[in-house]
């Protein structure tokens, strides 16, 4: 299964932990905060201030 841009961060998280780093390189800290369950990919990219096709790139590695 691909991560898609419309998953929540924690159903990514849980899926493939490996996620979990690539998300803390890209400055995505709160991975554990409760947002997490309700925030999708696209979404935490936005806050952030991350390109969402580079990071989806960079989970689906």
């Amino acid at each position: 299964m691909k991560i898609t841009r419309d998953m929540l961060i924690g159903d990514i998280i849980r899926a493939y932990p490996d996620s979990i780093e690539v998300l803390l390189q890209n400055g995505m800290s709160c991975i554990g905060c409760p947002g997490s369950q309700m925030e999708s990919l696209e979404e935490a990219a936005m806050v952030h201030g991350l390109d969402i096709e580079k990071l989806m790139s960079e989970l689906n590695a």
